[in-house]
């Protein structure tokens, strides 16, 4: 049984066991699409940015970069920027012609150097949530630091949508959170009025409080495109998202309805060839009946309404 402890809690190897519980997504749909549109450019390691090393994940140079040290990597940097000068574009246009909505995992510092994307994601109905302040490892920062920089991101995402955000993805895959981050950062959202949905024991909370966590995957994700197991042509990309999307429709008609969540970043889908792919992949989803495309906060509160927590 999990905690409210402000550390890890233990591992759950059970889960719901073999019959997981039915979402009754709106509707009677037979499945929930959730598209996270991860938007990190311009906070990545750079010295521009005040750091002594350079980026190394992430990008078209795939796994096993190495950093240059105490100078800047143009090439990556550029590599970065083609997210948030056009990548970032070809998806929010593919997402408007499709009438569909992503939630929007935000750096809050990524936010700021490019305030046009916060404005277009808030007109197209797009969530907020927070992605932290920078897309970095935050392991060696303070409690203070750490604190701080919760909160600016937090004040970031206020200024771009007009209202905080609803949840948190404190994740960076290669990289490393301290053990008290989920808790702080729980902690900052009480302070600040924010309400959390909830689902498990909330980290540092009350013995009563809980936190929804809402699934994220890496298999179904572009970031694949940038380590190992790339999706080499468009068809590789949507051919996986769609066995994805006919086992968990086939679940979804048998009785057992299910999430499917894809990620994405601006860099990497962004480009053409690769959002081809994307675009094949919705448009076979929505040729099917019973198919909901949502925000991750509307997930979150549909959950809610129908299973509430129960320490």
């Amino acid at each position: 049984m999990q905690t409210n402890s402000s550390e890890y809690g233990p591992r759950d190897l059970v889960g719901y066991g073999p019959i997981p519980p039915d979402p009754q997504w709106p509707g009677g749909a037979k499945i929930a699409i959730s598209l996270v549109l991860n938007y990190e450019e311009g906070s990545e390691h750079t010295p521009v940015n005040g750091d002594g090393t350079t980026e190394t994940l992430a990008s078209e140079l795939g796994p096993g970069v190495t950093p240059h040290v105490g100078q800047r990597d143009v090439n990556m940097e550029s590599l970065y920027e083609y997210g948030s000068r056009a990548g970032v574009w070809r998806i929010l246009r593919l997402f408007e012609q499709k009438d569909v909505r992503c939630t929007a995992y935000a750096v809050g510092q990524a936010l700021e150097m490019n305030p046009e994307v916060g404005t277009a994601l808030r007109r197209g109905g797009h969530e907020f949530a927070s992605h932290g302040w920078r897309w970095i490892d935050r392991s060696a920062w303070s409690e203070e630091e750490e604190e701080a920089n919760v909160r600016k991101t937090i004040r970031a995402i206020r200024d771009a949508s007009g209202e905080p955000p609803k949840g948190w993805y404190y994740g960076m895959v290669g990289s490393k959170a301290s053990p008290r981050s989920r808790a702080l950062v729980a902690k900052v959202f009480r302070e600040e009025g924010i309400p959390l949905e909830y689902w498990k024991p909330m980290p540092g909370g009350r013995a009563d409080e809980g936190l929804l966590v809402i699934p994220y995957a890496l298999d179904t994700n572009d970031y694949k495109n940038a380590t190992y197991q790339a999706f080499i042509t468009p068809d590789h990309f949507a051919q996986y998202l769609i066995a994805a999307f006919d086992e968990l429709y086939a679940e979804g008609v048998a009785g057992q309805p299910k999430m499917l969540s894809i990620g994405l970043h601006c860099r990497i889908v962004g480009r053409p060839a690769r959002l081809a792919g994307l675009r094949k992949f919705i448009d076979y989803a929505q040729s099917k009946e019973g198919v909901w495309f949502a925000r991750r906060d509307e997930i979150a509160a549909h959950w809610k309404a129908r299973f509430p927590y129960k320490p």
